[in-house]
């Protein structure tokens, strides 16, 4: 199973957290944050992500421009989709806006390889 939650969200049972945000969230310490894995190449270019800066209208137009990034991130994307087979999975985040964010972009995307 593959979720996703804020990274400053209290682990909630054994679930395998791996955050895949490119910069490390503010106010947080990394053992406070409970993550076992940052995949911080799998997160959008610095181009990308300073393009869409959370800006909701331009939502649809980031999603197909990260789901082409994370195609040339093969292994990256092949390290979560096997991870999942193992145990449930949660995407972890940084920003404040939990339906406009990479890791929605990045889940998306991950479903839509698995359903093919």
């Amino acid at each position: 199973m593959l979720t996703i939650e804020r990274v400053y969200s209290s682990p909630n049972g054994r679930r395998f957290r791996i955050l895949v945000d490119r910069l490390w969230p503010r106010s947080i310490r990394k053992d406070e944050a409970k993550v076992d894995l940052w995949l911080k190449d799998i997160a959008p270019s610095d181009g990308l992500r300073n393009w869409f800066g959370h800006d909701p209208d331009k939502w649809d137009d980031f999603r197909k421009k990260h789901f082409q990034e994370p195609d040339r991130k093969k292994e990256l994307v092949d390290q979560i989709t096997d991870k999942t087979k193992e145990v449930d999975v949660v995407l972890l985040y940084g920003a404040k806006d939990e339906a406009h964010n990479n890791a929605m972009a990045l889940k998306e995307h991950l479903e839509t390889k698995q359903r093919m």
